[in-house]
Parts: C-alpha cells; structure tokens; sequence
C-alpha cells in the first residue's frame, strides 16, 4: 500500500500541467444576452458570443485575469480567450465549411469547435457567476467548471457563494474563488495524470467519398479493409485501447479511441495528426488509397476514402 501511494506522488510530481483557456459560460451568455446563431446541419443553433461578451461586459475581463492568475500561479499554461477570438476573427479567408470536389458533402464545425482547433488548449475552463442583493451590499454567487476540450467531459467543478460585499464583482470573486481553487486544482491534476497513463481520448470516422470503386469490406491480402484498420488501431493506440461502435461497407466509427498524448519525439499528438498517421498507413502498399482528413474541434477526425 505504502509502495502503491509513492507511485502515485511520483506520477503526479512527473505529469505536466496542462494548457488551460477559460471562457464564460454557456448560462451567463445567455443571461446575458451574448450569443449568436449559425447554421448547422437540421437547422439553426444559438451558441455563445464570446467576442461580443468581451467587447461589451465590464466585469468579464477582470474576472478572466483574476482565475487566470490564481491558475498560472499553479503551474498552468493559459490561452488567451480573447486574443485568440481577434485572431478568429481577422482570419475570414478561411471557409467555414470543407466540402468535396465531387460529391458535395460537408462537415460544419460549431464556432467553439474551431476555438478549440485553433488554441489547442487541453482543457476548458467556464466561469459564471451571478450578483444577488443583500443587506449591506451584495453577494456573489459563481460556478466554476472544467472540461476536456477533446471530449467535452466534465472534469472539475466548484461552486461557492461570497460574503456580502460592497465591492466590484471582479474583487469579491478573487476572494471567493481562491477558497476553492486548490480543490478545482486537484480534480484537473488527477484528470490530466490519467491522460499520462492511459492516453487522450478522440473518436476517428472512417467512410467512403462515392466516387470510390471499392469500399471497407475489399479485401487486402486476404484481409478486409476493416480489419486491417482495426489492427493498425491496436498497434498505435495506447494499450491497444479503441471501440468500434459502429460499422458498414462504407462507415466506421469508433469511440473511446485512446491516444498518447506525445510522439517518440515529444510533440504532442491530436486527433489530425493520429488521423494523418492512419492516412499515411493508407496510402503505402498493399492500400495505395487516397484520403482526405476532416476535423470537428480537437477530439475528432474524419478520414474519408477515395479521394482528396
């Protein structure tokens, strides 16, 4: 048991911090009125104005810089929210759809899938909070919330209320905050050592565009394309760990698909450049196959067959 606890402190002592980015919530956009519509795929979908929140809320800045200090302070890595929303927004060469040259289908990503591809932060840091009357002042209540930006699991969570208060938000939630953010601290830190050992989380589709003469049934020195996938899967994942949770002639999705976080020569390892790897092994013999990579924010990754 003694034995067991050192390993633990060990792995925990060796573990990197991870790259943080906190944004407001989705519920203090919304209360707020900072949100914005797109088009997707079935219909229209609200989501958060972060720009705009930045651009017209007095306190959220402030309240930005305060967590991000208490968590850099603590060893993290911080991406800066609003520096990379200006950098979005001044690259609008850039097509928000990708689509194939012969069939015309298309994959849309959510304006914060493609914050999350562009900062490549490891984790989501959401902060809200809300401003209650109280005698002698006013008291301030907040949630604190951590997610995977792979998955968008949620890893971490606090949630207090501060004492009643005449100063501005951004003080009394600096005092209130840092009561619970060595616990907040402790959750993200046990979360990210087991990333360490047991490898990132994506999920990888594969299809077929319908130009494609063959499909994921052809067989390849006596082997189904299928099958030849799933084995280079369990060569190149983390102990071999990957679900297949789906699957036809033309379609596999697979979940739960454990990457490592870093290559042999330390970079670190994202769901295009895993998906990219698949793609090389693809084009040599006996496959010889073309493919094209898509992305949906950092945790997944689309090979389509046939063609680029």
């Amino acid at each position: 048991m003694t034995m067991l606890f050192f390993s633990a402190l060990n792995i925990s002592a060796q573990v990197k911090k991870p790259t943080l980015m906190i944004l407001p919530s989705d519920n203090w956009c919304t209360q707020r009125y900072f949100t914005t519509t797109y088009q997707d795929i079935g219909g229209t979908v609200t989501v958060p104005d972060y720009q705009l929140a930045f651009q017209q809320d007095t306190e959220l800045g402030g309240v930005i810089s305060l967590i991000g200090q208490m968590l850099t302070d603590r060893g993290y890595s911080l991406k800066d929210s609003e520096q990379e929303l200006k950098a979005m927004a001044m690259r609008t060469a850039e097509d928000n759809v990708t689509m194939s040259k012969t069939s015309g289908a298309s994959l849309v990503e959510s304006p914060l899938d493609v914050l999350k591809r562009r900062s490549k932060a490891d984790i989501i840091v959401q902060i809200g909070w809300q401003v209650h009357k109280a005698d002698g002042g006013k008291a301030v209540t907040f949630a604190l919330e951590a997610f995977d930006s792979y998955t968008s699991k949620r890893i971490a969570t606090a949630t207090g209320t501060s004492e009643t208060s005449n100063d501005i938000v951004p003080v009394i939630l600096d005092t209130t905050v840092r009561k619970y953010i060595d616990a907040f601290d402790s959750q993200m830190d046990r979360y990210f050592a087991g990333l360490v050992q047991n490898g990132r989380e994506i999920v990888l589709t594969v299809r077929c565009w319908d130009s494609w003469e063959n499909d994921l049934e052809t067989e390849y020195d006596g082997e189904e394309l299928t099958d030849c996938i799933q084995d280079w899967l369990y060569d190149n994942t983390v102990n071999g760990s990957f679900n297949l949770t789906d699957g036809t002639e033309s379609f596999l999705q697979f979940e739960q698909v454990r990457i490592p976080l870093t290559d042999e020569r330390g970079r670190a390892v994202d769901a295009r450049a895993f998906a990219t790897d698949l793609r090389k092994y693809l084009q040599e013999p006996p496959f010889e196959i073309t493919s094209k990579v898509m992305m949906r924010g950092l945790g997944e990754a689309i090979i389509v067959l046939g063609e680029k």
